[in-house]
């Protein structure tokens, strides 16, 4: 049996570091059993649905594809004015779905599961940076992320590189082979972004010695994995399904074996890719590259090596099943130790903060909580690059960084000090044993009901997890 003070301390991370903060009695619920409070949130379902008048990603880009047809039909003069309607219309989906995700997040009872879901969210980034993406962005999360966040982690690659956002995000709906009948035709060009970023970010990673020529191939292997266009397209031009859905492309793929990282494929249309995609979900190299990213994502910039091995034996032995994974890291003593190294992103200081006060974002103003996270760097839906957001601590810890924090932390500090809350009672719910003698004398001196809250928000313990 462990020590009470050593159940207090893990129980206080258990909510904070695995989870996305501390709501009022969670801490204390979580005491009895800290590593059996987060594992019962291992679900085979997935993970949670955020709730509110969100569409599907069919429903989304039917929308997007009338406008942006409308704007096209539009003379001149009015062309202008349709531009703005289909980029209010895309602002509209993407601040609904953020609002959305950030109530749920900050309303959970199961912390670690949404931290584990935004991990792997972030792992197959797709960005509203991209125009074309960016309509379903938010639904490319609820439906090829979410169900598959605790089962194999070959069912999520290959739902995330069917997706249309992603499809549409890195350029792959209209790839064609160079001796396609399209490429023959039309001239139309083989691109390479999928096949790349899936070699390098979602599988097996830089190091694992695949070269430029692997890329080429598996790019022209995924020629023909497109979307469609609708039942209603015109003449020759329609397609089977709803806008939007997956569709293979005979006339785009490119024929003939391909050879990926030292194996060989024989010409099988669709299947080619998937069966690469199956290799790689299996390949060792992509094992080591999820660990040390989920260990950097939980533990430390540079993560213990003995986490790091034992996450990927388990991937290998249990064939890349995600629920057996997220066991393991809580099974993990590494995953435990007491110092913070982690330093919180925007969306993680704005949810817990939240969490803190058991409160949620004002849906009723989801501008303010969408304007908030982008001021201090984190834009909904909008990582710069398909590596998505940073998980280093560097990249989110500077002076400027503070700075708007803390412009934030004190606007924050004045709502909550006009709420029936007191300042102590809230620190203590919030951080458990991890706050520190240090910082509750702080809160505790401070000359206000506002400044206490500012200091217990801008504290090394509160912005650390």
């Amino acid at each position: 049996m462990a020590l009470e003070s050593e159940r207090k301390l893990m129980a206080a991370i258990a909510a904070t570091r695995f989870g996305l903060g501390a709501r009022p009695g969670e801490i204390d619920a979580a005491m009895n059993d800290p590593r059996a409070f987060l594992k019962a949130q291992i679900r085979a379902e997935g993970a949670e649905q955020p709730i509110g008048e969100l569409k599907s990603s069919s429903d989304n880009l039917f929308v997007y594809d009338g406008l942006r047809k409308a704007r096209q039909a539009a003379k001149a003069e009015d062309a202008v004015d349709m531009i703005k309607q289909v980029q209010m219309q895309v602002r509209e989906l993407v601040i609904n779905e953020m609002a959305a995700r950030g109530r749920l997040a900050a309303e959970t009872q199961n912390g670690f599961a949404e931290r584990w879901t935004l991990f792997w969210a972030n792992h197959f980034t797709v960005s509203a940076l991209k125009g074309a993406s960016a309509p379903v962005v938010g639904s490319f999360e609820r439906e090829a992320i979410r169900p598959h966040v605790f089962g194999r982690f070959e069912d999520m690659l290959l739902a995330s590189s069917r997706h249309p956002a992603m499809l549409l995000y890195l350029d792959q709906a209209q790839s064609a082979g160079p001796n396609s009948q399209a490429g023959q035709r039309r001239k139309q060009g083989l691109n390479e972004n999928l096949g790349r970023e899936i070699l390098e970010l979602h599988t097996v990673g830089l190091g694992a010695g695949y070269t430029q020529a692997d890329v080429t191939e598996f790019a022209r292997a995924l020629t023909g994995w497109s979307i469609s266009r609708g039942r209603d397209a015109p003449g020759a031009q329609a397609d089977v399904g709803p806008v939007g859905t997956f569709m293979f492309r005979p006339y785009l793929h490119e024929p003939g074996g391909r050879q990926v990282m030292g194996r060989v494929y024989p010409e099988g249309e669709e299947d080619q890719a998937r069966a690469i995609l199956h290799d790689l979900a299996d390949h060792p190299a992509t094992a080591n590259h999820i660990a040390q990213k989920l260990a950097r994502h939980f533990v430390a910039d540079n993560p213990p090596a003995p986490l790091v091995a034992r996450l990927q034996a388990n991937y290998i032995k249990t064939g890349g099943r995600l629920d057996a994974l997220a066991q393991t890291l809580i099974d993990s003593p590494e995953a435990w130790t007491p110092d913070a190294a982690k330093f919180k992103t925007p969306y993680e200081f704005l949810i817990s903060t939240w969490r803190a006060t058991g409160q949620a974002p004002d849906l009723s103003a989801p501008q303010k909580f969408v304007g908030s996270l982008s001021v201090m760097g984190q834009r909904p839906f909008s990582a710069d690059s398909p590596k998505g957001w940073s998980d280093e601590a560097s990249d989110w810890a500077s002076s400027d960084g503070v700075v708007k924090r803390l412009a934030w932390a004190e606007q924050a500090a004045a709502v909550m000090s006009g709420q029936s809350l007191d300042p102590n009672d809230t620190a203590k719910a919030a951080l458990g044993a991890r706050l520190t003698p240090a910082a509750a004398q702080a809160i505790g001196r401070a000359e206000t009901r506002t400044e206490a809250f500012a200091v217990l928000l801008m504290s090394p313990e509160f912005q650390r997890r």
